[in-house]
């Protein structure tokens, strides 16, 4: 296990951190046993990160780690038998110059699966706390969250003519397998179980699902005429809702968000200004929402729009293994069966390629506006689209080289994208000119390096 040499000042760093969602100080005579229970938490909510060995007083918390590497075995033995190294665990020592002992670090990431702690139960961590997963509906709710189990599996206690006898399965019908009977169809794809339909089969083929799933399966627009909070007072006529089956339902949300945006102006750097959010970014955000959103939780899908800004908020924690720190690079889908076929439709609104937000950022940066910025909430997620310019490429590399000392041709392009390296080396050169920026000595080989002059 490796062990790693940090500085005093980063040592007087981490000890003057506060415990929180992510992160835990423990003393090293806590049982190992029990320390599995906090390792579980992590694990089944976001992930953070465990040092043992920092001790806690009313003057705070003190380094006072292992005599050496033997004496953590205790916890090494239990940790790897229930958390082995991996993707989702690891582990290294810290050692620091003038202070006792080895303290173990222990990360651990967020998992797809629900990790048992050494009693038998899963915990999870909200805040500074852990929560003890102790009942059928609390582990129910957990594989919810974790997108494990879907709602869209459960039945509806409606007729099964909803969906069979419906408009919207007789277009989708005669797109993709016109010979097929309704009947037929929704057995073979599972989408009725016992005579009843699934969610997933009354959201895709009912002509309007909002009757047998009310406050679970519509969209609310509203427009807010501030810059600050959604309050009452800012909202400017009564919030519309819109409803239909998931197919047409995306379409609509997408085509009334961006008419009612464009109704109205925005604010921008100099004053009012017409917006021009890019249509990409409105329809992947918007169609991530309703299809990816967790169907258990009583709520609609809500998209605010504001003079700044534009909030989409989808009932449900982020699923599987996604955070907001790897949700460009990471995919889960909670909702398998309703992802899968509505990408079947003619024109469908999801491409099933995993880049749905990623082309929402690029789309955003091509005309210059800041990237979409993501949140977890505790029952939601929400993206919020700011309608707010990038900084000049001058102002970037800048705003780049003040936390780093060195930039790139290639490493500009990444913060300001343009068409090419020519373009981006005449804006280094200018600023050269200018005496803000200088090129490095000795670096001309695979691309010259320049720092603040």
């Amino acid at each position: 296990m490796q062990t790693m040499e940090i500085s005093e000042e980063e040592a007087q760093r981490l000890l003057a951190q506060s415990e929180g969602h992510f992160l835990d100080f423990k003393a090293k005579e806590i049982a190992p046993a029990k320390l599995t229970r906090s390792i579980s938490a992590f694990a089944n909510a976001e992930g953070g990160d465990i040092y043992i060995g920092i001790a806690e007083s009313q003057a705070g918390f003190s380094w006072r780690g292992f005599n050496d590497a033997e004496d953590a075995n205790p916890f090494i033995h239990v940790f790897e038998q229930l958390f082995p190294i991996g993707d989702d665990f690891t582990y290294e020592f810290l050692s620091c110059a003038g202070r006792d002992g080895l303290v173990l670090h222990v990360a651990a990431r967020k998992t797809s699966r629900i990790v048992i702690a050494s009693d038998g139960f899963p915990y999870l961590r909200r805040n500074a706390q852990k929560i003890k997963i102790d009942t059928e509906e609390l582990r129910r709710r957990l594989e919810l969250d974790k997108g494990i189990y879907s709602f869209e599996g459960e039945t509806v206690d409606v007729d099964v003519e909803l969906i069979s006898d419906s408009e919207i399965i007789g277009r989708f019908l005669t797109a993709n397998i016109p010979k097929r009977k309704s009947l037929d169809f929704l057995r073979m794809e599972l989408l009725i179980r016992r005579g009843l339909p699934k969610v997933a089969g009354v959201l895709l083929f009912s002509d309007l699902p909002q009757a047998a799933l009310p406050d679970r399966s519509s969209v609310k627009l509203a427009r807010y005429r501030t810059s600050g909070a959604a309050q009452r007072e800012a909202l400017i006529d009564a919030a519309e809702t819109i409803e239909g089956p998931l197919y047409d339902l995306i379409h609509r949300a997408v085509e009334k968000t961006k008419r009612m945006v464009e109704a109205h102006q925005v604010q921008g750097r100099d004053g009012l200004e017409l917006a021009k959010y890019p249509h990409e970014t409105l329809h992947e955000i918007i169609t991530n929402a309703i299809i990816h959103r967790d169907y258990s939780r009583p709520d609609h899908v809500h998209i605010r729009v504001f003079d700044n800004r534009i909030e989409v908020e989808s009932p449900g924690r982020l699923a599987g293994q996604v955070t907001i720190d790897n949700i460009l690079d990471a995919r889960a889908i909670r909702n398998g069966q309703i992802n899968r076929l509505i990408n079947k439709f003619p024109d469908p609104p999801n491409k099933d390629m995993g880049e749905g937000l990623n082309t929402a950022v690029e789309a955003m940066r091509s005309v210059r506006l800041k990237d979409p910025m993501f949140r977890e909430l505790e029952t939601a997620f929400l993206v919020t689209i700011p309608h707010e310019s990038l900084a000049t490429a001058e102002e970037m590399i800048l705003e780049y080289l003040g936390e780093n000392d060195t930039i790139t041709n290639k490493q500009a392009r990444k913060l300001y994208p343009v068409e090419t390296q020519h373009r981006m080396r005449a804006i280094i050169q200018r600023m050269v000119q200018q005496q803000l920026l200088e090129p490095v000595e000795g670096t001309q080989r695979g691309g010259t390096k320049y720092r603040k002059k």
